[in-house]
């Protein structure tokens, strides 16, 4: 499902990353550092989210848009899972980008749909 050329975008641009609050409303952050687990998962640390973390515990669908200089780009949608321990976890605190920053949690979104932005 994610191709190399989606792989590419994903992790070398800021990325729009959108969840639901208690009252249906939109949230979006920006966040660096995405990286492609594998064709299907997209794995983001949490250094300082409070407000997107309280929105994927009670909700996970969320939504991802990012795009390069030359406007190519994705709009994604998923099912988001929050880890504070095991692989994911792992993984993330392993990451260099992350060396100074406290890494709280690994999102990992299962990806059920990606679209090209035209």
């Amino acid at each position: 499902m994610i191709n190399e050329e989606a792989k590419e975008i994903i992790e070398n641009n800021p990325v729009a990353f959108a969840t639901i609050d208690h009252d249906g409303h939109p949230n979006v952050i920006a966040v660096a550092y995405v990286k492609v687990a594998d064709d299907k998962n997209i794995i983001i640390t949490d250094n300082y989210m409070q407000t997107t973390k309280d929105n994927i515990l009670r909700s996970p669908n969320v939504c991802l848009a990012v795009w390069d200089k030359e406007w190519k780009g994705y709009k994604i949608k998923g099912v988001a899972s929050y880890y504070t321990e095991g692989k994911w976890f792992d993984f993330i605190k392993s990451l260099p980008e992350n060396k100074d920053c406290p890494a709280k949690g690994a999102i990992l979104i299962e990806v059920s749909e990606i679209i090209e932005l035209q």
